[in-house]
């Protein structure tokens, strides 16, 4: 059975709330489709994070975000988009998985892992989250390696491995140290990501400096073993004791969905999907990139509070479009 919509969003993250609420103030059809939970992405992340912006900056439609908390954490941005979800009764298709998207004449045949829809507009709003950036070594599939994080008492007394140095690997680091891991980073740069929360950084410093934490700098992983892994120094290589890997090495946009779709990638390391920054949409007309998704391997130039007004952007240029048919 094949259900018809104006616009299809894909993604029900901030970004994807964003667009519905759009769509719904112009009275239009619209459906989102999310392969997992309500900001399934937010859902994903360390159950103790917090934001590096404030709450406004996360707000998407000027409704109010308020937090207890100069930064807010997790929880209250999970409570928060929730509540602007249901409260708007916006209509989300939750745990179905976009497939294909095909254009035919001047429609959309969309296929999901329940069934088919033909609308008029699509929006990806999927974000990057979903894929890690791999390692590529040996022994990368063991059990005892993991490219996500989400809280410390399981490492509580073993060896762990934190591999990287951006916010998420320097938080996993300081968490499992302070609930009783013996802590190592292999980081492959000269010192700890620029862009690390400014709160957080003068603590991974100063642990790295008195030896709490272990920090092999200008370093890799080459191998992993079942009780312990081998690391490419400027020393030569060294063989650790170690029970667990969390290798925080950052993740990737769905790309062979994007090309699968017809949008085109830069050819550089970057592989930037193509669209009009005035507009939002890529090079298949009628098909628009919202959000984190439109940086590639890019993934710190956008963020929620900077690629809210994308929602907008769109929404805007496919009335316009409306106008000029009638």
């Amino acid at each position: 059975m094949t259900t018809t919509y104006k616009v299809l969003i894909i993604g029900a993250g901030p970004i994807g709330i964003a667009c519905a609420l759009e769509c719904k103030k112009k009275n239009w059809n619209y459906v989102v489709i999310e392969k997992g939970a309500l900001t399934n992405s937010l859902f994903n992340y360390p159950k103790n994070m917090t934001f590096f912006s404030t709450s406004e900056k996360l707000e998407i439609d000027e409704i109010p975000f308020i937090s207890i908390n100069p930064k807010p954490n997790r929880d209250e941005a999970l409570e928060y988009y929730r509540r602007v979800a249901t409260s708007n009764e916006l209509n989300i298709h939750l745990y179905e998985e976009v497939l294909t998207i095909k254009k035919s004449n001047e429609h959309f045949e969309v296929t999901t892992s329940k069934t088919q829809y033909r609308v008029d507009k699509v929006i990806i709003a999927s974000g990057f989250y979903d894929i890690p950036t791999l390692l590529d070594v040996p022994g990368e599939d063991f059990p005892k390696v993991t490219h996500y994080y989400n809280e410390a008492h399981p490492y509580a007394m073993q060896n762990v491995v934190v591999v990287g140095a951006s916010n998420s690997s320097v938080d996993a680091a300081l968490e499992i140290w302070r609930k009783g891991g013996n802590v190592t980073m292999v980081i492959r740069g000269s010192e700890i990501g620029e862009r690390v929360k400014y709160w957080v950084k003068p603590d991974i410093i100063n642990r790295i400096k008195e030896g709490s934490i272990k920090a092999y700098f200008n370093s890799e992983v080459v191998e992993i073993e079942e009780t312990e892994l081998t690391i490419k120094t400027p020393n030569g290589e060294m063989t650790l004791a170690n029970d667990f890997v969390v290798a925080l090495t950052g993740y990737r946009p769905n790309f062979e969905f994007l090309i699968n779709s017809g949008i085109k990638l830069s050819n550089d390391n970057a592989r930037l999907p193509q669209y009009d920054p005035d507009t939002m949409e890529t090079n298949i007309s009628g098909l628009y990139l919202a959000g984190v998704i439109c940086g590639g391997m890019e993934t710190h130039k956008w963020f929620i509070e900077n690629s809210r007004i994308h929602a907008k952007i769109i929404t805007e240029h496919i009335e316009a479009l409306s106008t000029k048919t009638e």
